[in-house]
């Protein structure tokens, strides 16, 4: 289990500190005067262009941030980057409009996707010094979140319908009297194998792993581990039949 003692206010309120270097830390990640200017200037040309003008500008500049960025690659308008060299992604993968790619942390890998990704509106990708892995083809559907205090990884042709959320990390909550807000975090992390199927708004908590070719029901809250092709269903969710059996 990971733990993490820092918050981004404590870190942001360091005195000494100035607002310009504050910024640099949560949003570009990297020391030195060149790496924020190569930010702001992709940013302000490309980010919140429409058409497909915005499309072939943010196609053209948004690669020249990231750690490595494939072949046919789409950003839609308003895609926000986050430490965007901790970012890699591969072949013909597809960011809707108003996305989020996080991958904030101080010794983290940060964000790994396969080809053949599709991430849908609005949805985000949150790092706290963890790291997501979407593998090949995964499907994000719109409006749901993936968030790591460690390592969230989703395997290959797995379906995310619209507002499902993957939260791989939570926080402590040993001294009773102690604000929350003190008390740090700790993560385990989700595993999710290849070929899974979530329907909208299932929750996945910290901790669990979840077999190859499995369903989770929609509105399902997933507390434990699941195994493979399971059908799961409820609150919290339950085993309810294999897959490979026939429905009665």
């Amino acid at each position: 289990m990971k733990t993490e003692s820092v918050r981004i206010q404590h870190e942001m309120d360091k005195t000494g500190k100035s607002k310009l270097a504050g910024y640099r830390d949560l949003i570009i990640g990297r020391p030195g005067l060149w790496p924020l200017i190569k930010y702001e200037l992709v940013m302000l040309f490309s980010s919140v262009v429409p058409g497909a003008l915005g499309l072939f500008l943010r196609s053209l500049f948004y690669p020249c941030l990231l750690g490595a960025c494939g072949k046919g690659v789409f950003f839609g308008a308003n895609v926000v980057l986050r430490h965007p060299h901790k970012i890699k992604i591969g072949d013909n993968v597809i960011i809707d409009d108003n996305c989020l790619l996080d991958a904030k942390g101080r010794d983290n890998e940060g964000i790994t996707i396969g080809s053949g990704v599709f991430i849908g509106r609005n949805s985000i990708l949150s790092c706290k010094n963890g790291d997501i892995i979407l593998h090949d083809r995964v499907n994000i559907g719109f409006n749901s979140e993936v968030f790591s205090g460690s390592r969230v990884e989703i395997g290959a042709d797995t379906l995310v319908a619209a507002f499902c959320y993957f939260v791989g990390g939570d926080h402590a909550v040993d001294d009773a009297e102690k604000a929350l807000t003190e008390q740090g975090s700790r993560s385990r992390g989700i595993k999710v194998g290849a070929n899974c199927w979530f329907g909208a708004g299932g929750i996945v908590l910290d901790g669990t792993t979840i077999g190859s070719n499995a369903i989770i029901g929609a509105g399902a809250v997933v507390t434990r581990s699941v195994s493979d092709y399971s059908i799961s269903v409820g609150i919290p969710a339950r085993h309810v039949r294999d897959r490979r059996q026939s429905e009665k």
